[in-house]
């Protein structure tokens, strides 16, 4: 059974019907997504992956706080990063910053297979149940240093970093396949870019995209822990 075709958990009405308006007004009328990133947005229920106290803002346009200090990611941003990733579903992906969880379940509708790191044991244990509750079981959640990867899981054919790096992450580039794409906000704590870093046969190519404000992505290849 494809992605697309399985059953998920029944929503309630009022969920899928914010599902579908989040869609529309906050992605098809405001950037350029491909079809299969707006379906995939279009199935992954994004209050199962919220907070309980905060499930009737989960389709609003913004981030919402999760604990431990750290955000899910504004839709937009994750369908950005999904459509830069440019994934036709049979690429291995990690996703660097798992959080709620949220993106690395839009990710599994898009490729066959999703490794995603956290550093916050707490936040990766809710991440892990989210996901499987969601129906999303066979993601990889992996506790420890988002900023070094996960070589033992590498090649990878896309790497998604939902959490700012002050320059692109040495690690993750050395991870990333020959025609892979990787995603991430570069830049200060207080704004950053989307880069897009392609890995072809001649080497490397970077371009730009949209500003963003991310939270920072703290380890050995990220920012230091109450550091500038």
């Amino acid at each position: 059974m494809s992605r697309a075709q399985r059953a998920l958990p029944p929503a309630r009405g009022s969920a899928v019907e914010a599902r579908d308006q989040m869609v529309e007004h906050q992605l098809r009328r405001r950037g350029n997504f491909d079809e299969r990133v707006l379906e995939a947005m279009a199935r992954v229920p994004r209050e199962r992956f919220v907070p309980d106290d905060l499930r009737h803002l989960a389709y609003e346009d913004g981030v919402l706080p999760i604990g431990g200090g750290q955000t899910i990611s504004q839709p937009f941003m994750v369908a950005t990063i999904c459509q830069l990733l440019e994934l036709s579903g049979n690429e291995r992906v990690l996703d660097v910053g798992t959080g709620s969880g949220y993106q690395a379940a839009v990710l599994a509708e898009l490729a066959a297979q999703i490794v995603t790191i956290e550093r916050v044991p707490a936040l990766a244990e809710r991440a892990q149940s989210a996901l499987a509750q969601a129906g999303y079981s066979g993601v990889e959640v992996l506790l420890g240093d988002g900023s070094l990867g996960a070589p033992a899981w590498a090649p990878f054919h896309g790497i998604a970093v939902a959490a700012a790096a002050p320059a692109i992450p040495p690690a993750l580039v050395e991870q990333l396949a020959v025609g892979g794409r990787l995603v991430v906000p570069r830049g200060g704590r207080r704004g950053q870019r989307l880069v897009l870093v392609e890995r072809t046969e001649d080497g490397l190519r970077e371009r730009a995209s949209v500003s963003c404000r991310f939270v920072p992505l703290l380890g050995a290849e990220g920012f230091s822990a109450g550091g500038s």
